[in-house]
């Protein structure tokens, strides 16, 4: 018997899973959270095996939830269940921990044969985001910046704004822009604050 805590901010979607789990001979949906939080506060009290997690959520989002329950309950295996598959929230999911990841495209059938694959240490991905998976293996390294993203990089961590870095390099500001999100795409972070302790990392500035 797998014990299964849903995680959705949709009520209708919490419902309609434990409906479809619910008429299932091996699956025992155990509770239902509506956000990461809760989904975290839940797992402590009912120590379900497996959790069918949301990513976009209020208060705590699924990859964060899911990174605070492998940290504090690394037994128990999380399943994405969203309707994202694009690159940044699959590759976010799984580097979190998710064991697999599904989009709601998936039936009832696909679902139940996720979890008991799950449930038997197995991980599992939706065909539909395999290819992501592909993409990141053969993305450039972070070491692989050109010389002019790695000063764009330095600038942005000494505090410069886009209009100071073009000025600074005799370029538009549209320029710096496509730098950016080049330099953001291959070293894998989301943001300019993200890119500021990553350069700290690297030892292309030092800290103050």
């Amino acid at each position: 018997m797998m014990r299964v805590l849903i995680a959705d901010d949709q009520r209708v979607v919490r419902e309609g899973l434990a409906l479809v789990l619910g008429l299932l001979p091996d699956v025992e949906v155990v509770g239902s959270a509506a956000d990461g939080d809760e989904a975290v506060a839940l797992v402590a009290e009912l120590r379900p095996d497996i959790v069918l997690m949301d990513l976009r959520m209020p208060r705590c989002d699924g990859v964060e939830a899911t990174r605070r329950l492998r940290a504090a309950y690394p037994e128990v295996k999380v399943v994405v269940l969203t309707t994202y598959s694009d690159d940044r929230s699959v590759l976010e999911a799984l580097r979190a921990g998710a064991r697999g990841y599904l989009t709601k495209d998936a039936g009832g059938q696909e679902i139940h044969e996720a979890l008991r694959r799950v449930h038997d240490n197995q991980a599992v991905l939706d065909p539909a985001v395999q290819h992501h998976l592909v993409s990141a293996v053969s993305a450039p390294s972070p070491g692989s910046l050109t010389p002019r993203e790695t000063e764009v990089l330095t600038l942005i961590a000494e505090g410069l704004s886009n209009t100071e870095i073009a000025t600074r390099l005799f370029v538009t500001e549209a320029t710096v822009k496509t730098h950016i999100n080049h330099l953001l795409a291959k070293i894998g972070v989301r943001d300019r604050a993200q890119a500021v302790g990553y350069a700290y990392q690297q030892g292309l500035i030092s800290a103050p």
